[in-house]
């Protein structure tokens, strides 16, 4: 099947602002998420949001998806299908009898794991040392990775003399050429196991679950990953293990939001305390900070508490705390005050209105008018 469209898959435009991309992957990373949607296809579609999230993301693989899509530059001749040819090295050997043949004994690096970590709203700020278990093949014990029953040994492809590939010789209008095609005695390995090691089955490989140390860097967001080195499946032949990713998905805190480095959250207040001023207590991911709200406070004003935000990630600073004031209404009111709210209605009257306020109630009584 081949792979939908990075754009579709996040369903932004193809000149989206890398802030529309992340808007677009959180609210679609949490509507996949497997430990939220239980549907049978829930992790395919994160697996593919969060591919789709990693190259547009980046400048560098988002210019070379712009300019190539899914086909890589460098294989083939600009993605085509040559039939029957198995890509450059058949069509060097069809043309000129020869060729660079890829050595199925060589080393070579093992396979990327990618594993999905749930964290807090806390710990995503301040990181973590934590243990996780993944799935991942590694040599077998019995064998030590040979394939073989111990006490036997490993034969080398009579077919293709350990090459791995047979050469098949055709007649055409152009003349005889030779194409080259993996070995089906061996299956492209060079090598014939007689005796199959009981444990592994003659793959050399088995199943486990192995315990990593991850550090959970201080800041990091929602959908980023973190690059384990060298825990991968292991490598073939003798080659390095490949690495594993570890990507990150931040559980939605009670109280705070996130906007980067920065933690905004809402404040309510009593009408009393905007109009008089007060000293509030603000909840803060470092505890609770003493904030002086000053008389005439309006609803949607916002205060800064500088370096109460998320470090950076890259160790770039601290970000800060926005607290947004909403003035609360009471619904109950008991006869005494609302008694003295009508009084001091009748006190302040329009005409005790400041400059600022008389505009605003002017306009909107323009705009009932239709002036």
């Amino acid at each position: 099947m081949s792979k939908r469209d990075y754009y579709e898959v996040l369903g932004v435009s193809k000149n989206a602002s890398k802030d529309e991309i992340k808007k677009a992957y959180r609210k679609l990373s949490k509507q996949y998420h497997p430990d939220i949607n239980k549907e049978p296809d829930a992790a395919e579609k994160f697996k593919e949001i969060t591919e789709a999230n990693e190259v547009l993301s980046d400048d560098q693989k988002r210019a070379h998806y712009d300019q190539f899509g899914h086909t890589d530059p460098n294989q083939g001749f600009g993605g085509q299908d040559f039939g029957g040819f198995g890509g450059f090295e058949d069509i060097f050997s069809t043309f000129f009898g020869g060729g660079r043949r890829r050595d199925p004994n060589a080393p070579r690096q093992g396979a990327d794991l990618q594993y999905t970590m749930t964290i807090s709203f806390e710990e995503a700020a301040f990181g973590k040392q934590t243990e996780i278990e993944i799935p991942r093949e590694e040599n077998c014990g019995t064998c030590d990775g040979t394939g073989a029953k111990p006490g036997t040994k490993v034969n080398t492809c009579s077919h293709c003399h350990g090459t791995g590939q047979i050469s098949v010789e055709q007649n055409t209008p152009l003349g005889r050429i030779v194409n080259r095609r993996p070995c089906h005695h061996c299956q492209g390995t060079g090598k014939i196991i007689p005796d199959k090691c009981s444990t592994c089955g003659g793959t050399g490989k088995v199943k486990k679950r192995k315990k990593i140390q991850i550090k959970v860097p201080a800041g990091i967001d929602d959908g980023q990953q973190l690059r384990v080195t060298g825990n991968g499946e292991p490598g073939i032949n003798g080659g390095p293990p490949g690495d594993l990713y570890v990507v990150f998905h931040v559980r939605d805190h009670e109280f705070f939001e996130r906007d980067g480095d920065d933690i905004y959250c809402e404040m309510p207040i009593t009408f009393a305390q905007a109009a008089l001023g007060d000293e509030i207590e603000v909840p803060t991911l470092h505890g609770k900070v003493k904030l002086k709200i000053p008389a005439g406070t309006q609803t949607g004003t916002r205060f800064r508490l500088k370096g109460k935000g998320v470090p950076n990630v890259r160790g770039y600073g601290q970000g800060d705390q926005h607290v947004v004031i909403l003035i609360i209404t009471p619904k109950k009111l008991t006869d005494k005050q609302k008694q003295l709210l009508r009084e001091f209605a009748e006190i302040s009257g329009q005409n005790e209105l400041d400059e600022n306020e008389e505009g605003f109630f002017s306009k909107v009584k323009r705009a009932f008018k239709g002036d």
